[in-house]
């Protein structure tokens, strides 16, 4: 037979550790509850890709700043018989609207990456169209086709700019692999 001698040091640290394990549990119930309730929330999310029944693989470009390898970039896809996606930024169609031409002409889509590269979650509603729509009529003022497709700048979006994007018919799109190219990498 064993007895347990409980003296008043184990008792107060039995009590402590009961206490902190009903305070772990509290918490952790707290928290899951939280998580559930978070969740609850419908996430809306861009088109990162689409099932089709080849294999496929779908390029594109954002065209955001200089134009310095526009045309080098046009004379490779035309040598691979390649067509790709271009999202262009509304100031970078007022800057080179020659280039915009040139990549409508050559077959390739000319998409819309907003008027100003904004980071659109931190625009109203009405900002988030004011960006699509402005940098819509500047494509469509060169190249006669108004676009379909939006991609956000940074890939930054919430459910407002998905919301939005859809209301004025339009998809907004994502990439699923980035090249991070913008780190500007060496060529190995």
């Amino acid at each position: 037979m064993k007895f347990f001698v409980f003296t008043k040091q184990k008792l107060l640290v039995m009590a402590g550790a009961v206490l902190v394990c009903l305070l772990a549990v509290c918490i952790s119930t707290n928290s899951y509850s939280k998580a559930v309730t978070a969740s609850t929330t419908e996430r809306k999310i861009p088109i990162y890709c689409v099932e089709e029944d080849e294999k496929k693989v779908s390029i594109s470009f954002d065209a955001a700043w200089g134009n310095e390898q526009t045309e080098t970039l046009l004379n490779i896809l035309d040598d691979k018989k390649v067509k790709a996606t271009f999202f262009l930024v509304g100031e970078w169609v007022d800057k080179y609207p020659e280039s915009v031409k040139e990549i409508a002409k050559r077959g390739h889509d000319v998409e819309n990456h907003s008027d100003t590269h904004a980071h659109l979650p931190q625009l109203t509603d009405d900002g988030i169209k004011k960006e699509l729509v402005d940098c819509n009529n500047k494509i469509k003022a060169l190249t006669g086709k108004s676009p379909t497709l939006f991609r956000p700048p940074y890939g930054d979006y919430n459910n407002n700019v998905v919301d939005v994007t859809n209301k004025i018919n339009m998809y907004c799109v994502q990439w699923d692999i980035d090249s991070l190219d913008w780190k500007d990498p060496t060529p190995q």
